[in-house]
């Protein structure tokens, strides 16, 4: 118990820190929980056996599931459609974002909807003279909301059904979840959720982001944004652009070349320098000054930045926003190592991390997870990067390339995905067999069928209908998350078999004794969403549910309730940007700082536990 104690504490400082990416320290922990097998009693075929676990392969399937529906279009089709009507009052606008976003993450993976909704979004705020800050953290928490309306709406949710069942030998009031177990509970948070945001949440968010204000002046590029222009004789003259930043001897980035009356080359980077030629450079005030001291070189600020970049060509090069998710290979490296600029043929202008817009040089800054970068580009780059899973669209291209025809395909697929294991089949056969007095009705009850199951047929199916093609099934995964439930389950296997859980669980029982069962219930929802917040989600699902089961078998209670309670707190994650993906997705383009989510999430969070237990307690007869 003390060696997988030990683990834990390691697990937990490493996921705090982010010393190394999640992923990372989950399969770290797989090989710590191995390598001290004497101990910790987790043989290698039990390390490993995360990956075979129905919750690792379930979620992988549904990811997959969850990106052909976001090929077909049919979320932000539905987003626009419904968002139509909000016009320019803001309650509309709020109703329309939870009315899409909510529903949606019930049955598609909540992540990917926040990603393909940011956009949809973002247009609606800018169309209706609404500040998007207003509408994205809304976006956020709704997505959360509704994906505790069913066993598939997070990962969360099955792995911890898939936990649940591991211990029901233990523990036998356990059990897997059903595809709706939850899903009363789930509609009266959502409802309770929802109440929050239109009435009292959306006040307490600061408008961050103007609307519809030019992204060069969010971002204030202005304020460090120059123009050079190169005299005759210069002996920059067919050098490359580059050459600039050397004369200056301090960091500077060339934006963007103009010549000829301001007609603008293919790239900023590439070709020769020219008597006449003016760069658009961004550079601090040291720098500028080492290049007006030159006498080839003319200097000055233009006077008005956004229409240094919106003038004639612009079209050739718009300017556009993406945020830079966890999955992206960016993550923990620099523009300059990932050669950035010459992959897409784009330059960042801009960068606002944790809130705030970096001033100092770009291309040696580490990319964090949330970043959002301003990227000058083509418009064959910026589809590029709308397609791709490294970066998440704050805006949608003019043209987005949807496989709309293959909605029915994708919709058809997913409700067989649902009903094979949804509906009663057995019950429904002996139904119809007694009205009829058909007995082959009975056979429907081989209909039945696990979502592990109907998820991987589903996968074949939208490579079959040619929803999804057969070389997109790899991107479709994040495999982060993989990794991290891979790496993480072989823990809450460690947890139970050493008694460490049962330890745990009987130390909360007897410091609990005195209090009223729905007290300690209220409390184990409070613990888990304050350690979501500092480690990963699906980490404390695989931590607390052990624990809660056991407290709740020592003071006599339902440890089903209590895991009702550990996976709802684990899945709702208000308090802070880091806690949960989705409010990480909307941090860059709402412009907000740590302290927004505090001011919004904190009430919510109170909110949604006294409702949760509340709720637990009604529906479970505590």
């Amino acid at each position: 118990m003390v060696v997988v104690g030990l683990v834990v504490v390691g697990a937990v400082v490493l996921f705090v820190t982010e010393r190394v990416p999640v992923d990372v320290t989950a399969i770290a922990v797989m090989v710590a929980l191995i390598l001290l097998e004497p101990w910790t009693g987790i043989s290698p075929s039990e390390g490993i056996s995360g990956f075979s676990s129905p919750a690792t392969i379930t979620v992988l399937a549904m990811l997959i599931l969850s990106a052909g529906i976001s090929r077909t279009g049919l979320v932000q089709i539905v987003g626009r459609r419904i968002a139509a009507f909000a016009g320019d009052r803001l309650d509309k606008q709020l109703l329309a974002t939870i009315g899409v976003a909510g529903p949606s993450s019930g049955f598609v993976n909540n992540t990917p909807v926040v990603a393909v909704l940011i956009p949809v979004v973002t247009e609606v705020a800018n169309e209706g003279g609404t500040s998007p800050s207003k509408l994205l953290i809304p976006l956020s928490y709704a997505s959360q909301f509704g994906g505790m309306l069913t066993l598939v709406g997070t990962s969360t949710n099955i792995l911890a059904s898939d936990t649940a069942a591991s211990l029901a030998g233990e523990y036998p009031g356990l059990r897997a979840f059903d595809f709706f177990e939850f899903t009363a509970l789930g509609v009266v948070v959502f409802l309770a959720g929802s109440a929050y945001l239109l009435t009292v949440g959306h006040r307490l968010l600061p408008e961050r982001v103007p609307p519809a204000e030019p992204r060069v002046d969010t971002y204030g590029v202005a304020d460090y944004l120059a123009e050079v222009d190169v005299k005759q004789g210069s002996d920059l003259v067919g050098r490359r652009p580059s050459a600039v930043a050397e004369r200056a001897g301090d960091p500077v980035e060339v934006v963007r070349l103009l010549r000829e009356g301001d007609r603008f080359t293919d790239s900023p980077v590439d070709g020769r320098l020219e008597a006449g030629d003016t760069l658009l450079v961004r550079a601090g005030d040291d720098a500028l000054a080492s290049l007006a001291a030159a006498d080839e070189l003319a200097v000055e600020r233009p006077d008005d930045a956004d229409e240094a970049f919106e003038a004639a060509g612009s079209d050739d090069r718009p300017v556009v926003e993406v945020v830079v998710p966890a999955t992206s290979f960016l993550v923990g490296e620099t523009l300059r190592s990932t050669s950035f600029a010459r992959r897409y043929d784009a330059t960042v202008l801009a960068l606002r991390s944790r809130g705030d817009t970096v001033t100092e040089p770009l291309r040696d800054l580490t990319i964090q997870a949330g970043d959002t970068l301003l990227v000058q580009a083509p418009p064959r780059t910026l589809d590029r990067l709308g397609r791709s899973r490294e970066f998440v669209p704050v805006r949608e291209t003019a043209e987005p390339d949807y496989r709309t025809d293959k909605i029915p395909h994708a919709v058809a697929i997913m409700a067989g995905v649902v009903g094979f294991v949804a509906l009663p089949w057995p019950a429904l056969g002996e139904s119809l067999a007694a009205l009829t007095g058909a007995g082959a009705f009975t056979l429907l009850a081989g209909l039945q069928q696990d979502i592990l199951v109907t998820a991987l047929a589903g996968v074949v199916a939208m490579v079959l209908t040619g929803v999804l093609d057969a070389n997109e099934l790899y991107d479709s995964v994040d495999w982060d998350v993989i990794f991290l439930l891979a790496g993480v389950i072989p823990l809450g296997i460690a947890l139970e078999g050493t008694g460490a859980a049962a330890l745990l669980g009987a130390a909360v029982a007897a410091a609990a004794v005195h209090l009223p069962v729905v007290v300690v219930l209220w409390l184990f929802y409070v613990v888990t969403g304050l350690l979501t917040e500092v480690i990963s989600n699906n980490a404390s699902v695989v931590l607390m549910i052990p624990v809660a089961a056991a407290a709740a078998t020592a003071i006599g209670a339902d440890p089903f309730s209590f895991v009702l309670a550990v996976t709802f707190a684990a899945s709702t994650a208000f308090l802070g940007p880091v806690g949960y993906q989705t409010n990480l997705f909307v941090y860059g383009p709402g412009g907000y700082t740590f302290v927004d989510y505090l001011r919004v999430g904190a009430p919510l969070q109170l909110l949604l536990s006294t409702v949760t237990v509340l709720g637990i307690t009604a529906f479970r007869g505590i």
